[in-house]
């Protein structure tokens, strides 16, 4: 049990565990998809060695592209690819994406043959999204709240066979998975003390991203938060700073993208 959270975290059931394992048994592509702004930190090793035992063709997928320059995600692309093929792309603004039907059909090698993908990766790195793109349409739900997707979906399209899995992760403590978005805010039992902690990791990676995002900085995480929570307007009986609702902004603005910042490989 993490101090902060006040929760176990428990990554997946034994059933859903069950089901992953099946629909990547089942594939001849397992598709990883990664967040832009740390792809090392969302990648899964355990899974990786055991797609590896399996004889698995594995293509890392970087997703949320639009975050991050160019010159960095080439250089995640050079170094990852040194382990398995990989391509960086935006789901949300369809960025890369044909490049991304091509590299899958490059790696599985079957010219004429039904080829069938599992897409896997923690919860929000856009597994969805991807998915809608490689079926053709916008069907499929998508949305920023980790677990979205419960349930193994098979989407047909052409020759692909789309797997989609619940969205997975070894277990880690409330911290790790709160910089992943593999953990909803509203759960949360003590929202502040993760937004000090994601405040501290962030501006150790970049010191002035709470300035360039929110137009106010304190090196008090603390005091910061304050200071948010008189700008948004949020308070509480008396005008006093609603400090967990100001914690709870800053962590739903780095579950969605609105904190620019980003790992240098």
């Amino acid at each position: 049990m993490n101090k902060n959270s006040g929760k176990k975290y428990v990554s997946l059931t034994r059933g859903a565990w069950k089901k992953f394992w099946r629909a990547v048994k089942e594939a001849d592509i397992v598709l990883e998809v990664l967040d832009s702004r740390d792809p090392q930190a969302f990648r899964m090793p355990s899974i990786e060695k055991r797609l590896t035992e399996l004889g698995k063709k594995v293509i890392l997928v970087i997703n949320k592209a639009d975050l991050v320059p160019r010159e960095v995600l080439e250089a995640w692309k050079k170094a990852l690819e040194k382990e398995y093929p990989t391509i960086y792309i935006s789901a949300k603004y369809r960025l890369g994406t044909g490049k991304l039907r091509k590299l899958i059909y490059k790696v599985a090698q079957k010219k004429n043959d039904i080829i069938k993908v599992a897409v896997i990766g923690y919860p929000n790195v856009g597994k969805s999204s991807i998915i809608n793109i490689l079926k053709g349409s916008h069907s499929a739900p998508t949305g920023a709240k980790p677990g979205l997707t419960r349930h193994i979906q098979i989407i047909r399209h052409g020759r692909l066979r789309v797997l989609d899995t619940p969205g997975v992760f070894p277990y880690e403590d409330a911290e790790t998975l709160v910089y992943k978005g593999a953990i909803r805010v509203e759960t949360l039992d003590d929202p502040v003390a993760h937004a000090v902690e994601l405040i501290e990791k962030l501006k150790k990676i970049k010191p002035d991203v709470l300035q360039q995002t929110y137009g106010i900085d304190d090196p008090d995480p603390m005091k910061f938060l304050e200071k948010l929570a008189l700008k948004r307007g949020k308070l509480l009986k008396g005008g006093t700073p609603d400090i967990k609702e100001a914690a709870r902004i800053v962590l739903r603005d780095w579950q969605l993208g609105k904190i620019v910042i980003y790992k240098l490989r």
